[in-house]
């Protein structure tokens, strides 16, 4: 099978010369469409996380070669975690590409970060079948470069920090609450607040609840000086 206009475009964005087309066709192809004789990217997704887990594991280990295992697994869970995921495959536009049934089209299902994060695991995986570990690890260094040397020592989400820092004073995990739901229902904006038991509370909106609830946070950890 032949590739597209768009997905020959994006196979050069991605920096894969595809020789079996039909891996990186099922890697954009969403569960939403899938049907009988046709393949969805769910079992790529679970192969791409591996193997993004492995390269990027030898990539941090080769950079510094002095950083203790403490120090290298929170720049590896930065690195590997759905936002960076997301962020990557926003960069080089894969959302464009995505085969979606008509509820996701309808739904905003090219900008979610769930969707885009999983896509991008399974085009990893699509890449390492077509190519092997050499081709994937390219990819995957052509992409992630510039973070794998700014990824921070302390590179905890926002969320797990501000736990962190409630049960470090003996209190319970803070509270998330939904303020309000505007837009769209293709393009949502959620309002989040969170609080703490002994007072200070925070609120953040943005297109999805998780990263409104990171963003507040964030927040309310720069309140805090944390």
């Amino acid at each position: 099978m032949k590739l597209s206009a768009e997905l020959a475009a994006f196979s050069r964005r991605l920096g894969h010369d595809f020789a079996a087309p039909d891996h990186l066709i099922r890697a954009v192809t969403h569960g939403s469409l899938s049907g009988p004789g046709r393949s969805d990217n769910q079992r790529l997704e679970f192969l791409g996380d591996r193997v993004l887990g492995l390269i990027m594991a030898q990539a941090l280990l080769d950079a510094d070669p002095d950083a203790s295992e403490g120090q290298i697994a929170p720049r590896f869970n930065a690195l590997v975690r759905r936002e960076t995921c997301a962020d990557i495959a926003r960069v080089i536009d894969l959302g464009a590409v995505l085969r979606l049934g008509r509820g996701e089209m309808q739904t905003g299902g090219r900008r979610k970060e769930a969707l885009l994060a999983d896509a991008m695991e399974a085009v990893l995986a699509a890449v390492y079948l077509d190519g092997g570990l050499v081709a994937a690890r390219a990819v995957v260094l052509r992409h992630w470069a510039d973070r794998i040397g700014a990824a921070p020592d302390d590179a905890r989400d926002a969320k797990t920090a501000l736990q962190e820092w409630a049960q470090g004073r003996g209190e319970p995990p803070p509270a998330y609450t939904e303020l309000a739901r505007t837009g769209p229902d293709h393009a949502p904006v959620f309002t989040i607040a969170v609080r703490l038991a002994s007072g200070p509370m925070s609120q953040a909106a943005a297109g999805s609840k998780r990263q409104a609830e990171q963003a507040a946070a964030a927040a309310l950890l720069r309140m805090l000086g944390g």
